[in-house]
């Protein structure tokens, strides 16, 4: 396939365009320094104003799907304004993601609109992990709630488990739609590279349109 990544140098969306490239994609790499991006032949890295809309629908535009793995980057990740900074960016992002055609939008996702066992979402539950900050969550939180308004597109949303981070590649773990996924030690977790399968398998064989799906072990 002829996949758009944008956020490719994310730690998130590198895992994304590694997993992809494995599985002999070719891949348009959208990121704010494609420079950091290694070379590889099916690699095209191009760097794009995100809240340019036409540039980026230009840019877009023939592609087999678009994989949406935005973050402001660490120096704003705390800033008062980083809500703001998500909603701006997605707001384009959707907006050119209509405009070029394309009509299949996979979005990493974060956990804190999935429900805990008590039916609440987590940002807002005594569940939440006291070390994280709320602003930046709630903004990844927003992008879902945009997409719902967005009946032309064919999207999906993947949340991760509550605690995801660098690890092993196992391809093994479970999927899930609306509540937090919990292994057999009772944690909520999934590293980055299973993150990754499971993102890519949803881009060859859709299983999900519309929604919101999460993965754990």
């Amino acid at each position: 396939m002829n996949i758009a990544l944008i956020g490719a140098t994310g730690r998130i969306g590198g895992r994304i365009l590694a997993e992809a490239l494995a599985r002999g994609h070719a891949v348009t790499a959208i990121s704010r320094h494609p420079e950091g991006l290694a070379a590889h032949e099916r690699t095209t890295g191009l760097a794009i104003d995100l809240h340019d809309v036409d540039a980026l629908a230009a840019a877009l535009k023939g592609h087999d799907a678009v994989i949406y793995s935005f973050g402001p980057g660490f120096a704003f990740i705390n800033a008062p304004d980083v809500f703001e900074l998500y909603v701006r960016a997605h707001r384009a992002m959707i907006a050119a993601v209509k405009a070029s055609g394309v009509k299949r939008l996979l979005c990493v996702g974060g956990a804190a609109s999935l429900k805990t066992p008590a039916g609440v979402e987590l940002l807002d539950s005594p569940d939440w992990p006291p070390q994280f900050k709320k602003d930046g969550p709630r903004g990844l939180r927003e992008l879902r709630y945009m997409l719902a308004k967005e009946p032309g597109l064919d999207w999906v949303f993947l949340s991760p488990s509550t605690f995801i981070a660098p690890g092993e590649r196992t391809g093994k773990f479970r999927l899930g739609k609306e509540h937090l996924l919990f292994g057999p030690d009772g944690e909520s977790r999934i590293s980055m590279e299973d993150y990754a399968v499971a993102m890519v398998d949803e881009l060859e064989r859709p299983q999900h349109h519309r929604e919101r799906f999460t993965v754990g072990y």
